[in-house]
């Protein structure tokens, strides 16, 4: 705002763009002709003692080619298996969905379809729903695998009936989540799965165009010794090549070598393709979107500056909601979403507050609750926050440390409370500045063109009498030539004599130009008016 005011003083606009929007970064249009199907990325999720690791082993294991020793060794964060029938599913192994958010805050959205690993001898755990809570707020599908069948005491429709109070219901119960129940180590139902995650992927219509340049996401990146930095890569759209020149996040580079999940060297990789390389000139971001380039000059220049914004700035490009900036954050179009997230001491104040937040929904703000649990605010609900826009509501509780110091790098507000009508008041407030103000003009002066001079340069400046009201330099005008408006603008300059003044008031004379326009003629009028807005309630 201060850089608003001084610019204006000295006429200048000031307009604010984020970091990268003046970068020039080729992104070849997809062909129709050429467009393809491409296999499906997967991540799988769930409580940590459920089976996630079990259930990755069996694919990785099964998945040996005949004649070739060992399953996939590589740890390489993500991994492309062959099916019986020929198909692939390319698989992220990251850890739990923290990473899976972390990198969708950074504007990634990777996974296609996720693995809700469920252990049938237990029940769904916190860490499920959030699991289930964080796919969703990704609306991402899910398929359910209800993993230890083989285990004494599994009883899968207790995990369907928990799942059913969460408002999921599997087709076994008529709804729409496809489950499957399975055991990982021992191989019972893996390929039946595996085929209902291929089934959903049909239903999505995956494809891409492989014929163009490359583009996609750092899944991780290493400092090797004798290597060098090591960039994990999962092909988006198009082919990358050996030899390709890529900006990833802050760094840039040739592709040197290329290798698959099994460590062998590879030329190319296509759409949902996973691959290592060697060649960057640093370890960029999991997250961050990587581009190929014709000109190692012009990747390397944007690199540069990138990094030099991030030194310069230490700011954020995007902000994210607070309670105190809902009343600024006015959605495109009319239709407006508040995310929040809920934390309580006890189950009971977490449902309570929950129903009296969805409550506050009205037809021109719908709001979301999209993760809610008993326990402190955690760094993964700060994550979900990050990636989902939400705002954190704790009842009773308070953050981690960890936490804490995320929510201030990533400024994400916390709201703690410990009275339920205080939340739901204060929530109110802020959804009413949130609604998009009644908009109102009020006009502040009228002026009469007297004579007009053509000036290099400028353009056409008017030599005006203000009739009425006061023209101000920062408020809209028409110009209007026998009552009807001929152009609505703002003025491009105000003077008295060769002075710039910010208002001229009524009986006085002055100079002034329309941006824009120069078409204005003696006799026209100039109508000054501002638009003034008016907060609306969410009664009316």
């Amino acid at each position: 705002e201060t850089l608003s005011v001084i610019a204006e003083e000295y006429g200048f606009k000031v307009e604010f763009v984020g970091a990268e929007v003046q970068e020039t970064i080729p992104v070849d249009e997809d062909d129709p002709t050429r467009m393809s199907s491409r296999p499906p990325i997967v991540t799988v999720m769930g409580h940590v003692d459920h089976g996630k690791t079990s259930l990755l082993d069996y694919v990785r294991n099964a998945n040996v080619v005949a004649g070739e020793a060992g399953g996939i060794t590589q740890h390489i964060g993500a991994y492309n298996v062959t099916l019986k029938n020929g198909k692939h599913i390319t698989f992220l192994d990251t850890p739990g969905h923290e990473a899976f958010t972390a990198m969708r805050a950074r504007g990634a959205q990777v996974t296609d379809i996720a693995i809700i690993v469920v252990s049938a001898d237990d029940s769904v755990m916190p860490q499920t729903r959030e699991a289930i809570n964080h796919a969703q707020a990704a609306g991402v599908p899910m398929v359910f695998a209800f993993n230890k069948i083989d285990k004494e005491g599994a009883n899968p429709e207790k995990i369907r009936e928990e799942l059913s109070q969460m408002n999921i219901l599997v087709e076994e119960w008529g709804g729409k989540f496809q489950s499957q129940e399975v055991s990982a180590k021992k191989g019972i139902g893996m390929d039946q799965l595996l085929d209902k995650v291929l089934l959903e992927a049909e239903l999505l219509d995956l494809k891409a165009d492989p014929g163009k340049r490359a583009t996609g996401v750092v899944i991780e990146s290493t400092l090797e010794q004798g290597r060098g930095y090591v960039t994990t890569l999962l092909v988006d759209g198009g082919t990358l090549r050996k030899g390709d020149i890529l900006l990833a996040g802050q760094y840039s580079g040739r592709v040197r070598n290329m290798f698959n999940e099994r460590g062998q060297a590879v030329e190319e990789a296509g759409p949902s393709m996973p691959v290592s390389i060697l060649g960057l000139d640093g370890a960029p971001n999991a997250g961050d979107h990587f581009y190929v380039f014709e000109d190692e000059r012009d990747a390397r220049q944007i690199a540069t500056r990138r990094q030099q914004l991030q030194r310069e700035q230490g700011i954020r490009t995007h902000k994210h909601i607070t309670l105190d900036e809902i009343g600024r954050r006015l959605a495109i179009g009319d239709f407006q979403e508040l995310n929040i997230i809920v934390k309580g001491d006890v189950d009971g104040s977490v449902e309570a507050l929950t129903d009296s937040l969805l409550k506050l929904s009205t037809e021109q703000i719908k709001v979301n609750v999209i993760h809610k649990a008993v326990g402190p605010i955690a760094e993964s609900d700060v994550l979900l926050a990050t990636a989902s826009d939400a705002i954190i509501i704790g009842f009773q509780v308070r953050p981690t440390p960890g936490a804490r110091k995320l929510a201030e790098s990533e400024e994400i507000d916390i709201r703690l409370y410990s009275i339920i009508y205080d939340a739901i008041e204060e929530i109110k407030q802020a959804m009413e500045g949130l609604l998009a103000p009644k908009i109102t003009e009020k006009v502040t002066g009228t002026a009469e063109v007297r004579e007009t001079f053509r000036i290099s340069g400028v353009g056409t400046v008017a030599g005006c009498f203000v009739l009425d009201g006061t023209i101000h330099r920062n408020h809209k005008v028409r110009v209007i030539r026998d009552g009807i408006v001929i152009y609505t603008g703002e003025l491009g300059s105000l003077k008295r004599f060769k002075d710039d003044v910010k208002e001229v008031k009524h009986g006085y004379e002055c100079g002034l130009n329309v941006e824009k326009f120069n078409d204005i003629k003696v006799g026209d009028h100039i109508e000054a008016f501002e638009e003034v807005e008016e907060k609306r309630t969410l009664e009316g």
